[in-house]
């Protein structure tokens, strides 16, 4: 699975940056940057929650097609 951001959507309010420090940061600057958009089976149920944590509703979760 991979993380899609929606950067006209996304509100860079750090909820997603709450849940999992390791695939999101808000930056210097008041964005989010997508550290890793790569989901790892372990990872899926922490990343689900930050999903739906968004309150702008910014971010997705996409099936990986490239394997």
């Amino acid at each position: 699975m991979k993380i899609v951001v929606d950067r006209d959507r996304c509100n860079s309010l750090g909820v997603c940056e709450s849940i999992s420090p390791d695939h999101f940061e808000i930056n210097d600057d008041g964005d989010l940057d997508l550290l890793r958009e790569d989901v790892a089976a372990s990872e899926q149920d922490l990343i689900r929650r930050a999903v739906t944590s968004c309150p702008s509703g910014a971010l997705s979760l996409v099936e990986d097609s490239s394997g």
